[in-house]
């Protein structure tokens, strides 16, 4: 049988299809591996091309094989997408990633690190807390500001505070006891979510004042530590960029494009690059 050069690995929750191909392109591996198989059929595999779709569990995936002496490839999945043959299928997929991967012109994803992936998670559970605290201002704002209780409170942070100040009024009979009761309940888990936030925020600037580039990045105006961070956790390798003006398209600040016959026609949504 001939040596394989090039595999493609669809990744799944706990069946993985492997598809190989040699130098001359033709198919000498097809099989499906359980989890536990994956990294003892690479280790006992020659060294070779592998390809992945980025998901949430590629980077995990690449960095393990990668450890094995394979040149492991992740590729954004909408990229990979028009190399599907027939049907969709685990089978077929793993035969369009192992082609994409070969491609002159194909996009790679660069393998972040755990470290970055931990910032990411960091970044993104605190965007959660952002939005409970909001949810959670809409409720407070939306049970109490009602003409039925006769209550009007201004808008802004100072509005919410007058109202959180009015639940523990006793002497106010305007709240019923039964709605006085939900808007504690509410409260509380408005100061709860308020001290995760805060504890995110401190994570992040730990993490910030420790790492040599993301300080470099603050010194751009108007640059602080989220966006830093950001930029680090996001970027593995900044040099995959030909230049400047690739990041923010690559950020997803460009239009999206749908042009033909010579007509140019931008859209307003931005276009969101591979993550």
């Amino acid at each position: 049988m001939s040596e394989v050069t090039t595999i493609g690995l669809d990744l799944a929750k706990n069946v993985f299809q492997v598809h190989g191909v040699d130098a001359f392109g033709q198919v000498v591996l097809r099989r499906q591996l359980r989890r536990s198989q994956v990294l003892p059929f690479f280790e006992k595999q020659a060294a070779c091309v592998v390809g992945l779709e980025a998901c949430a569990t590629a980077h995990h995936w690449a960095r393990e094989i990668a450890k094995l002496g394979h040149d492991v490839r992740l590729m954004p999945a909408r990229y990979v997408k028009p190399y599907v043959k027939r049907n969709k299928n685990d089978a077929a997929d793993a035969e369009a990633i192992c082609e994409a991967v070969t491609r002159p012109t194909m996009r790679f994803v660069a393998v972040k690190t755990e470290e970055q992936q931990s910032v990411l998670m960091l970044h993104r559970t605190r965007q959660l807390f952002m939005r409970q605290r909001t949810t959670l201002i809409n409720a407070i704002r939306a049970h109490i500001h009602m003409a039925k209780f006769g209550i009007v409170a201004g808008v802004g942070r100072n509005g919410v505070e007058r109202l959180l100040r009015l639940i523990d009024e006793r002497a106010d009979d305007r709240v019923p006891p039964v709605a006085r009761e939900c808007l504690q309940a509410l409260r509380a888990q408005l100061v709860l979510v308020k001290r995760q936030i805060l504890e995110a925020d401190r994570g992040i600037n730990a993490w910030h004042r420790s790492n040599e580039l993301s300080r470099r990045l603050e010194m751009i105006p108007g640059v602080g530590p989220l966006i830093a961070t950001a930029l680090v956790a996001s970027i593995p390798d900044p040099h995959a960029f030909g230049s400047a003006r690739d990041v923010p398209a690559w950020i997803g600040l460009v239009p999206k494009q749908n042009s033909t016959g010579g007509k140019e026609r931008l859209g307003s949504r931005p276009h969101m690059a591979h993550s």
